[in-house]
């Protein structure tokens, strides 16, 4: 009609062409139950639990969109086939409904994780689903998703004591653990190019951190093309390998350096371990000695001299006769303290990585935790409990031993002793008999020993601070006064003199190492031993000949097919050979 407003016209032909103008006629309520019985009908067909309804759109919001529609119609945009719209909306509604069914059972897939406390989810596709198969999932989803399987389980709760005052948790991303994601992967990277293949969770063993944080990681490879899967496991994990290019990158981080251990911790994290775990402000009473000592006949008198330098956490001299047990004594101080420590595997130093745990040096005395699948977790695996470090250098100790050693073969850095033997005992025995000179060791330590800290140069040439805090005990044959000068000893506040035992001691010492080599103790072939042997020349009495003597009688005995037992003439044949040059 020429007098009719263009607008209204069109307007009125979309309600005429639009099948669905029944239901936009209807009121809001009519509109609401029609949905909701639609919607109740979809989750039925799907398995979806009315816990957790699908949103749907509002009949508001339905009558907006007729809106936009006649907006379309008269902006001269050509509508979508009504017929088509309908089939995309239920489509629509039907791919909501199923990713909200996924999310739930997800959800309660990670809530029964929780109550059995598994370290991680295994939210891989299934070992019959080849990777080609598997879905790609909406990053947004993803992300979703990942927030609930991800979360980690509660750790079991610990109780700091004397023995263990401290424990690391386990990390809850690789963010709040202070983790360097490019030293990661480049650990990972030379793992894999130095196994050929392994699966996701080996990966995650061999740095020592949950597969929930190395499972991203490996996805993210897996997406630029720099791994692949080659097969699938039991286990709903994947065997990875190296693609082309991931191996040529695997290569040039060989290059800089063959580490591919446990992840390394931060600097930071490691100095607070130690202010954690120190053994100043313990201070140890007379019957943490005793049982330090318990294996170890200690006179009174020597016992009240050394329990206040112990309970110091400070430095002392052990000087005396040789045999009297100044290293024996000096090995056994660590017992007074708490039994252990955590140490970390590696420190991550802006990048270089410094190796601190030693097997050689350290006991490994680990807590006890869940196997396999099922493994609580509840400690940072990058790090070990051991029992407080006793480390004892002698004559071969040198100066390269007490800075950091780098290896330029594999560019993997070894921390020096005293910071191995932090929250623990380094003992310095046969003081003065060293290779490098009294003096150069004096000067390397004097502000150490005083300030309690260090300082080491990486192989950077970064310079770094680190705790010395340690008990160092210098045991010598020698006068003190005879190898440092005033400065050196006022900086070590004890110096303990180990005597010679008085002859009820030595007679006691018998008895006990009678005990410990199986001979049957005879108290007057002792006598004899003594009256003949010692009093008359004025031979002086060490904590050592006692064992020393018997097992000279044992030998003597199974060499000649005799019965070993204490006689005279027994103690006459090992006199002569002991004490020959003597």
């Amino acid at each position: 009609m020429a007098g009719s407003d263009p607008r209204k016209s069109a307007s009125s032909h979309h309600r005429e062409a639009d099948p669905r103008g029944k239901l936009r006629s209807a009121s809001p309520e009519q509109i609401d139950s029609q949905l909701d019985r639609l919607i109740s009908r979809i989750q039925s067909l799907a398995g979806q639990t009315t816990e957790h309804p699908v949103s749907r759109p509002s009949a508001k919001a339905l009558s907006q969109d007729g809106r936009h529609h006649a907006a379309d119609a008269e902006n001269g945009r050509p509508n979508q086939p009504t017929q088509g719209r309908a089939k995309q909306s239920t489509a629509v509604a039907n791919a909501d409904t199923v990713k909200a069914s996924q999310a739930t059972r997800r959800e309660s897939q990670a809530a029964a994780d929780l109550a059995v406390g598994r370290d991680e989810r295994e939210d891989t596709p299934r070992p019959d689903k080849t990777p080609a198969d598997s879905p790609q999932t909406d990053p947004a989803e993803k992300a979703n998703v990942d927030t609930v399987r991800r979360k980690p389980p509660h750790p079991e709760l610990f109780q700091s004591s004397r023995d263990e005052p401290w424990r690391p948790s386990e990390p809850l991303s690789l963010a709040s653990a202070g983790i360097n994601e490019s030293l990661l992967e480049a650990i990972i990277f030379r793992f894999m190019l130095s196994a050929a293949e392994c699966e996701g969770r080996r990966i995650a063993d061999q740095v020592q951190l949950p597969f929930r944080l190395i499972e991203p990681i490996l996805e993210r490879l897996k997406m630029e093309q720099l791994v692949a899967y080659k097969n699938a496991t039991a286990t709903n994990d994947y065997i990875y390998v190296l693609t082309e290019s991931g191996r040529a990158r695997a290569k040039n981080l060989m290059a800089d350096s063959t580490y591919h251990g446990a992840c390394p911790v931060r600097l930071s994290d490691y100095i607070e371990s130690v202010q954690q775990q120190s053994i100043e402000g313990q201070f140890p009473k007379r019957d943490d000695l005793t049982r330090a000592f318990h294996d170890l006949l200690i006179n009174p008198k020597m016992l009240d001299r050394l329990g206040p330098a112990v309970a110091s956490g400070r430095g002392m001299f052990l000087f005396g006769f040789p045999g009297n047990g100044k290293t024996s004594i000096a090995e056994r101080v660590t017992g007074a303290f708490g039994k252990y420590i955590w140490l970390p595997r590696a420190i991550d130093i802006d990048g270089d990585v410094l190796r601190v745990y030693d097997p050689m040096n350290h006991t490994v005395d680990m807590p006890e935790a869940g196997g396999g699948l099922l493994d609580s977790g509840s400690f940072d695996k990058r790090w070990v409990r051991i029992r407080r470090p006793t480390i004892v250098a002698g004559g071969e100790l040198t100066m390269e031993m007490l800075e950091v050693l780098n290896n330029s073969t594999n560019n993997i850095s070894e921390a020096p002793l005293q910071l191995k033997s932090n929250c623990g005992t380094l003992v310095i025995d046969d003081f003065g008999r060293q290779k490098m000179s009294v003096d150069q060791l004096l000067n390397r330590w004097i502000v150490p020993l005083e300030k309690r800290y260090d300082f080491l140069n990486m192989v950077s040439g970064k310079k770094i601070q680190v705790p010395f805090d340690q008990l160092v005990i210098f045991s010598t044959n020698l006068e003190p006064k005879d190898l440092v000068d005033d400065a050196f000893l006022r900086r070590i506040p004890y110096k303990i003199e180990v005597e010679n035992p008085p002859e009820s001691d030595f007679r006691k010492l018998f008895e006990i190492m009678c005990r410990v080599t199986k001979i049957p103790y005879n108290a007057g072939a002792i006598d004899y031993l003594i009256k003949t042997h010692y009093l008359p020349v004025d031979r002086p009495f060490r904590n050592c000949q006692p064992r020393d003597l018997l097992l000279q009688v044992r030998n003597y005995c199974l060499y000649n097919d005799l019965e070993v037992e204490l006689k005279n003439e027994y103690f006459d044949f090992a006199c002569d050979n002991y004490f020959s040059v003597m």
